[in-house]
């Protein structure tokens, strides 16, 4: 019997899946006063990309906290430093942003629609962060015409994923759902089953398939 086809539902690609483009990106350039602020808020590889709009002194300085191994490699890449990395879950930056001082004044560069209210609770908790919108997404058409074989192996990688993939698609019985992490599996039905990644990666949500329904 054939195995079944892997549909990876990302803003990345993998070569062991049928990859879907799931957002289109569109960047902003509001004005920043980078000197203003002690460390930046990284959750995204998109802001790295929307960062290379400005002049690299201005910013390469700020360490980044950033929310996953991934988001830090984009702001590595670009030749900034990490201050530290969270667990994958915007939520977690919690935690991460109280063992600072009060003092210190955080520049969130952000989507402009978050998944995580982790700022707000920080900023109750007598935090300054300043947040700034630097790109959004909307559904792309990938995702909305792929046509997806009744027997499949589908891995989200974010909320938004999801959500695009639910306006012109259902979940069919014989469909096995992969999510990377808690924030993406809150957006899937209530009711519908899934396995969670144990790690906030696309090669671990890979895996999971090779191994659990791939013979």
């Amino acid at each position: 019997m054939k195995n079944p086809p892997i549909y990876l539902f990302s803003i990345s690609s993998h070569p062991d899946a049928i990859s879907v483009n799931s957002l289109d990106i569109t960047f902003f350039k509001p004005e920043i006063d980078f000197s203003q602020y002690d460390y930046l808020i990284i959750t995204s590889k998109q802001v790295s990309q929307a960062l290379q709009q400005y002049e690299r002194e201005e910013f390469i300085d700020l360490p980044a906290l950033c929310v996953s191994v991934q988001s830090a490699k984009s702001y590595e890449d670009l030749g900034g430093k990490i201050l530290d990395i969270g667990g994958g879950y915007g939520d977690n930056l919690v935690d991460k942003i109280r063992s600072y001082s009060k003092e210190k004044r955080w520049l969130y560069l952000r989507a402009k629609v978050v998944a995580s209210d982790f700022v707000d609770i920080c900023k109750k908790d007598g935090y300054f962060i300043d947040e700034v919108i630097l790109y959004e997404s909307a559904c792309s058409k990938a995702i909305e015409e792929v046509e997806v074989k009744n027997e499949a192996i589908l891995i989200f990688t974010s909320p938004s994923s999801v959500k695009c993939y639910l306006q012109k698609h259902r979940f069919l019985q014989n469909q096995d759902i992969i999510v990377i992490g808690k924030t993406t599996a809150k957006a899937l039905p209530e009711g519908v089953k899934y396995i969670l990644s144990d790690k906030t990666s696309i090669e671990s949500c890979i895996a999971i398939a090779k191994e659990q329904f791939l013979k």
